[in-house]
């Protein structure tokens, strides 16, 4: 009988439809697990998650099969055990399957049991759920094998100590949002408790579209404390050491990374899910309006982090209401990061537009229209770069703008990426704090600060009309994230947000923005998910809607 058992967890980063350079990953983490029994990877790590449509396609079912049965012959003669992860046809049914591959062949097919519908997933669409797993011989161990969504409720870990394991093992592909590393450790816990068993939880980690995996696997001893943890947004493969005891396996104490604040946690998230969108699609770089404002600063800060200085190219789009001060600060941000910028001024645009448009616009006053030329002019000059050049334009809206509708359509909302997308303007002040008083490991841009003070203290505008500030138009800052965040994240009425200390035509006025504004946000780029109501993947309202503010409150 086997009494101690060496397993390897690999944190990888797959791509989503390259399956050979996820084989090639998954090939990797085996080598340098030369001496552990087993090797686990995360859920679909063969494919990548989530595969969305594609997994539907038979061609693409075939390859990720062939590819599986190839990387199972691997270990026909020896060396570590594999459990992956695939989409699985199996009697005309596709699962979400975790594989166990040893002896050169596939095999058990553990298929997934509790299929998530909610957020991000859909996965009741796209495959068959299979029935409670129970628990899989391996090499005379009996190891309970779930896959993500399986550990959030009971079923699937009592099913696997009914069944005799003893170890429970999960495969995960779980995104990463405020707060949530603590929420998968409490489950796990709670799974611990239920069962007397060890767990051994595998992440993926890496960026994929929206989507960013945070990593940051862990091994829980019989008792619920962690033996072991892997770094956050890092790729890694980590051995552990198991020694059967009178209930079942126990581990050994491993290395534990530690785990980061909530702003370093946020900002390596910006940073993993733009360099891998940039870089899994093949851009050279990106470019972006830098406007000596805060959110297009941090936003340079994160493109240089994610990707080097010589990859960021930032222009100045200047208009006659730009401020000397403006044009100081964007200067002084692209010094302090190293990266290229250029200056194109464009009032030449805003006098061919108004000489365009004379005729129809005689009679009428000055407005938003015209404020509107300047954003889509400077839109359509990044766009023209972007096509000449290569580089992906990253647009620099936050969520608090994004929610009630103060960003301008083919304007400053161009771009193929926006990094801020998930996060509130407050956030954006916090992250530009931490960020010049902290570097961290990963991060390709200088040490020091990155943003330079006066764009944190002065007083946010975009500058499309004199003396113009955000607030002329918007409540502080601090008051429209608390509003905001009660009627997205929280789904929270009117009159329940009043009672917490905010005026209530003022929220009813919030609210009426925040639901005219969704036939932009369907028009936007994606961006990095940071939270439970990310718009797009989370928050999907529609766009022809008659609910009011006072029919909700």
């Amino acid at each position: 009988m086997t009494e101690t058992l060496a397993i390897a967890i690999a944190q990888i980063n797959p791509t989503v439809g390259d399956v050979g350079h996820n084989i090639g990953l998954l090939r990797t983490a085996r080598k340098a697990a030369a001496g552990c029994a087993l090797v686990v990877g995360g859920e679909l790590c063969v494919s990548g998650y989530p595969p969305e449509d594609l997994v539907l396609k038979r061609g693409f079912q075939a390859a990720v099969r062939d590819a599986v049965e190839d990387l199972a012959r691997d270990t026909a003669h020896g060396g570590p055990a594999m459990l992956v992860s695939a989409p699985w046809v199996v009697d005309g049914h596709l699962y979400n399957a975790a594989l166990l591959l040893d002896g050169g062949e596939v095999r058990a097919v553990i298929p997934k049991y509790d299929l998530p519908n909610y957020g991000v997933f859909d996965e009741k669409r796209l495959f068959s759920a299979g029935p409670c797993p129970g628990a899989v011989d391996f090499r005379g161990i009996r190891i309970g094998v779930m896959t993500c969504e399986d550990m959030w409720s009971p079923n699937s870990a009592r099913c696997a100590k009914d069944a005799g394991a003893e170890l429970l093992v999960v495969l995960n592909a779980s995104p990463f949002e405020m707060d949530k590393p603590n929420v998968r450790v409490n489950l796990a816990r709670q799974r611990v408790g239920e069962t007397g068993l060890a767990l051994v939880y595998a992440n993926l980690v890496g960026g994929q579209d929206e989507l960013v995996f945070d990593g940051g696997s862990f091994v829980l001893d019989p008792s619920g404390a962690v033996a072991a943890r892997l770094p956050d947004f890092a790729s890694a493969v980590q051995p552990v050491t198991l020694v059967r005891g009178a209930a079942g396996f126990v581990p050994g104490p491993g290395p534990t990374a530690a785990a980061a604040d909530e702003d370093e946690t946020i900002y390596k998230a910006l940073v993993l899910g733009l360099r891998d969108y940039v870089n899994k699609n093949y851009f050279p770089g990106v470019m972006i309006g830098l406007s000596g404002g805060v959110d297009s600063a941090i936003t340079a800060a994160v493109a240089v982090d994610a990707l080097g200085a010589e990859r960021v190219h930032c222009v100045m789009m200047p208009s006659p209401y730009t401020s000397r001060e403006s044009l100081e600060d964007a200067e002084e941000a692209a010094q302090l990061l190293g990266c290229k910028l250029d200056t194109v001024a464009i009032e030449p645009a805003m006098q061919a537009f108004g000489g365009m448009l004379k005729e129809f616009f005689v009679q009428h006053p000055a407005d938003t229209t015209e404020e509107n030329i300047q954003a889509r002019s400077r839109g359509l000059i990044l766009m023209a770069l972007s096509n000449k050049f290569g580089h992906m334009v990253v647009s620099t809206g936050n969520k608090s703008e994004m929610s009630v509708g103060y960003a301008t359509l083919y304007g400053d909302m161009c771009g193929g990426y926006n990094v801020l997308k998930d996060v509130y303007k407050t956030r954006v002040y916090k992250l530009c704090a931490w960020r010049n008083s902290h570097h961290a490991p990963g991060l390709m841009g200088p040490r020091g600060r990155v943003v330079p003070e006066r764009i944190i203290t002065k007083a946010p505008s975009a500058e499309l009309k004199p003396d113009q500030t955000d607030q002329d138009t918007l409540p502080p800052y601090d008051a429209l994230d608390d509003m905001l965040w009660r009627l997205i994240e929280c789904e929270m009425s009117v009159s329940d947000i009043a009672l917490h200390g905010h005026d209530r035509d003022t929220v009813e006025r919030v609210w009426r923005m925040l639901d005219r504004a969704e036939y932009k946000r369907r028009q936007a780029p994606p961006g990095v998910k940071i939270t439970s109501r990310a718009f797009g993947r989370d928050r999907r309202y529609p766009l022809t809607n008659g609910f009011t503010a006072k029919a909700r409150s």
